[in-house]
C-alpha cells in the first residue's frame, strides 16, 4: 500500500524530517542499496589495482587517464536532462491517478434519479451500477499488474459478481478485436432507455445528466487505457539512463586519489573512501530511481497505487449508496441552534486558543489614515487644481509626443550621409550635356543623365526640392538650355564668392589645384558682369522652407558641389504658363533666375541637367532641385 506520512508532517518542526529518514518502507535505500553497493565495490577493486597490482609505468598511466576523465567528466549534462525527465514523470504520474474512475458522482445521480422502492427498481439501480464498476475493472485489469494477479481470467471476474454468465456469454459473443471495456457502459445506457420508458425516470432532464456522468466515468477509463498505451518516449527515457549510468562509468576512473607524491593538482591528500563521489551517486541515482518508481504506478511498489482497494471500496460503496440507503432517510427534526441566529459550534481545551484570535476582516482593515486627509473635497476646488497643474506645465504632453516620435539622429545621419556619398559617385561619372541633345521623340520626355538615362537614384530624396510643371505652346523645338545645381552662395559687391572651407571642400573631392581655382574665379567673375549686364529677369518665389530641411541641416552642411548659383535660365520673353509648383524635401535650398540666353562660360566645363525649353511642344514638364551637382 501507498506509504503515507502526512500525519508526522502535519506541523513543522525542528528537523521534521528527519524522522522520515529512518523508514525503511518506500525509502531511497530499500531502492538503492544493490545499485550503491555495486559501484562501491567496483571503485574499491579499481582503487585496490591501482595500489597494489600496477607497476610504477602503468601507474603514471593510469593517473593521466583518471585525470584526463575527471577534466571531461563535467561535460555530461546530467542535472540538465535528469531534472526535465523527473519533473515529466511526476506530473504524469499524478494525471494517472486522476484518472482513474470513481463511481461517487454516478452513484448520486443514479440514486435520485431512477426512482422506484420495489423490486425492479432495485434490480434496475444495482444492475447499473454493477455494469459501471465491472468497466472499471476490466480497464484496471488491462493496466495493473496487481489487479491482473487477482483477477487473471473471465472466469475469476464472474466468480466475483461483477458478471453473471449470461453476461459472460454476451459479452464473449461480441467480437472485436479491441479492449472490451467500454461493453458494460453500452448496457448502462440501455437499461437507463429502459427505465425512462418505464417512468422510473421522471424526465429527459434527469436522464442526460444521468448519461452525462456515465460519459465522464467512461471517459476516465479511456483515458487510463491510453497512459498505458502511450508511454514517456523511449529516446528520452535512454538518453537519462546512459546520462546518469556513464557519468558515474567515469567516475569510477576519474574520482580515484592518486598518489600525491607526483604533486597532481588536487590530489594532495589520500583518503581511500570517496565520500562526496557516493553521496553524488546516491542523490542522482536516487533521482533516476524516483522516475523509474513513477513512471508506472500501477505495478507493485511500495509507492504504486493501491488499485485492488479501490476496486474493493468503490463497488462496496456504489452498491451501498444505490440500494440500501435508498429512500432510507433518518427523521427530520429540529437542530439545537434552531432559534440561535449566532450558532457557535463549541471547542475543546486543545482548540481553544482559536477563540482567542480575532476574526479576519481583511488586508486594510486596520489601515490607519490621517483626519485632515479624510474630509471629502468639493468637486469645485478639485476642477480648479486641475487647471493649475495643467497651465503650469502645458507643453509636457507635447514634449512627451514629440519623444516619442522624433527620429534617431544618429540613424538619419549615417542614411544621409550613404546617400549623399552615393549621390557623389554618380555624379562625378555622369557625362557632360552634349550627350543630351536627341530629335527622338522618346527622349524629349526627359534629358537621359548618366548611365541609366535619367537622373541619378536618391537625388529627390530626403532633399529639399522644387517640382515645376510648364505647358509649352509653341512647337518649333529650341535647343536645350542648361541648369546648372549648386550651392547657396553669399553676393558680395555684386560678385559671387567662394569661402576656403567650401574651396577646400572642392578641391579635395575633385583633387583640383591652385592654379585650375584661379581659372575658375577669373570665369566665375566674367559670368557675374555678363549676367548684370542684361535685361531684367524675373525670379521665382523662394521654395519655402520643410520642416525636413530643418531636422536634417546636418545632411545639408556637406557641400557636394562646386559654387555656381543654382538656377532655371529661361528666355523673359517666353510664353508659358506656369501651372505647378511644389515643395519636396531638399538638402539645399536653390533660386530659379531665367534669362534671355545663355551666359558665356568660361573656366573647366562643369555638368549640367539639360531641360526642353519654352518652344517644345505642348506637354507637361517636370525637373527636381536636388543636391547639388559637381563639376565634371
Amino acid at each position: 500500500m501507498t506509504v503515507t506520512y502526512t500525519a508526522r508532517v502535519a506541523n513543522a518542526r525542528f528537523c521534521g524530517f528527519s524522522k522520515l529518514l529512518l523508514v525503511w518502507k518506500g525509502s531511497i535505500y530499500k531502492v538503492l542499496y544493490k545499485e550503491f553497493l555495486a559501484f562501491f565495490a567496483m571503485y574499491t577493486a579499481i582503487s585496490l589495482t591501482y595500489r597494489f597490482f600496477l607497476y610504477d609505468d602503468q601507474k603514471r598511466y593510469f593517473e593521466k587517464l583518471a585525470i584526463y576523465c575527471n577534466h571531461y567528466a563535467s561535460l555530461i549534462p546530467m542535472s540538465f536532462v535528469l531534472g526535465f525527465y523527473v519533473t515529466l514523470v511526476v506530473n504524469r504520474w499524478w494525471s494517472q491517478y486522476t484518472s482513474i474512475p470513481l463511481p461517487d458522482r454516478l452513484m448520486c445521480v443514479l440514486s435520485g434519479g431512477l426512482q422506484g422502492s420495489d423490486e425492479r427498481g432495485r434490480l434496475l439501480r444495482r444492475t447499473m451500477m454493477r455494469y459501471a464498476s465491472l468497466s472499471a475493472l476490466l480497464i484496471l485489469r488491462s493496466v495493473s499488474t496487481a489487479v491482473f494477479k487477482r483477477f487473471p481470467t473471465m472466469d475469476h471476474v464472474v466468480e466475483a459478481g461483477f458478471m453473471t454468465r449470461e453476461e459472460r456469454k454476451k459479452f464473449e459473443g461480441l467480437h472485436s478485436p479491441y479492449n472490451k471495456y467500454w461493453i458494460p457502459c453500452v448496457w448502462f445506457t440501455n437499461l437507463a432507455a429502459v427505465a425512462r420508458c418505464e417512468g422510473r425516470i421522471k424526465d429527459d432532464h434527469t436522464l442526460k445528466l444521468l448519461l452525462e456522468e456515465l460519459n465522464a466515468f467512461r471517459g476516465k477509463c479511456s483515458m487510463l487505457f491510453h497512459y498505458d498505451m502511450i508511454s514517456v518516449p523511449l529516446v528520452y527515457t535512454q538518453v537519462v539512463t546512459l546520462a546518469v549510468y556513464s557519468f558515474f562509468l567515469v567516475c569510477l576512473i576519474g574520482r580515484q586519489f592518486l598518489d600525491p607524491s607526483q604533486g597532481y593538482p588536487g590530489h594532495d591528500l589520500d583518503l581511500y573512501v570517496p565520500i562526496f563521489t557516493l553521496l553524488q551517486f546516491f542523490f542522482y541515482a536516487g533521482w533516476l530511481k524516483v522516475a523509474e518508481q513513477l513512471i508506472n504506478p500501477f505495478g507493485e511498489d511500495d509507492d504504486d497505487f493501491e488499485t485492488n482497494w479501490l476496486i474493493d471500496r468503490n463497488f462496496q460503496v456504489s452498491m451501498m449508496a444505490v440500494d440500501e440507503m435508498f429512500g432510507d432517510l433518518p427523521k427530520m427534526e429540529r437542530d439545537r441552534y434552531w432559534n440561535d441566529s449566532n450558532p457557535r459550534p463549541p471547542y475543546t481545551a486543545a482548540t481553544l486558543f482559536v477563540l482567542r484570535k480575532p476574526s479576519f476582516q481583511g488586508s486594510t482593515f486596520d489601515m490607519a489614515i490621517p483626519k485632515e486627509e479624510m474630509h471629502f473635497q468639493p468637486l469645485e476646488e478639485i476642477a480648479e487644481n486641475l487647471e493649475e497643474s495643467g497651465s503650469r506645465h502645458p507643453n509636457i504632453a507635447l514634449f512627451n509626443r514629440l519623444l516619442n516620435t522624433a527620429p534617431s539622429p544618429s540613424g538619419f545621419m549615417g542614411g544621409a550621409l550613404r546617400r549623399t556619398s552615393a549621390q557623389l559617385q554618380r555624379l562625378r561619372h555622369s557625362p557632360s550635356i552634349d550627350q543630351c541633345t536627341s530629335d527622338d521623340d522618346d527622349e524629349d520626355e526627359s534629358c537621359k543623365m548618366g548611365k541609366g538615362g535619367s537622373l541619378p537614384s536618391g537625388l529627390g530624396k530626403e532633399t529639399q526640392s522644387t517640382v515645376c510643371s510648364f505647358r509649352e505652346e509653341k512647337s518649333p523645338r529650341t535647343p536645350l538650355l542648361e541648369i546648372q545645381f549648386g550651392a547657396e552662395h553669399e553676393r558680395q559687391g555684386g560678385h559671387l564668392t567662394v569661402s576656403e572651407k567650401e574651396k577646400e571642400e572642392v578641391s579635395r573631392v575633385q583633387g583640383m589645384s591652385d592654379a585650375e581655382w584661379q581659372t575658375r574665379e577669373e570665369g566665375r567673375e566674367a559670368e557675374s558682369t555678363w549676367w548684370e549686364a542684361q535685361a531684367p529677369v524675373s525670379v521665382l518665389p523662394h521654395p519655402p522652407q520643410s520642416p525636413i530641411e530643418t531636422s536634417t541641416r546636418p545632411v545639408s552642411a556637406i557641400r557636394i558641389t562646386s559654387c555656381h548659383t543654382s538656377a532655371f535660365l529661361f528666355q523673359s520673353t517666353a510664353h508659358s504658363n506656369l501651372e505647378h509648383c511644389s515643395s519636396q524635401p531638399a538638402i539645399n535650398q536653390s533660386r530659379a533666375v531665367p534669362t534671355i540666353s545663355k551666359p558665356p562660360f568660361h573656366g573647366k566645363k562643369m555638368s549640367f541637367l539639360a531641360v526642353p525649353s519654352h518652344n517644345e511642344p505642348q506637354r507637361f514638364r517636370s525637373v527636381s532641385i536636388g543636391s547639388e551637382l559637381t563639376g565634371s
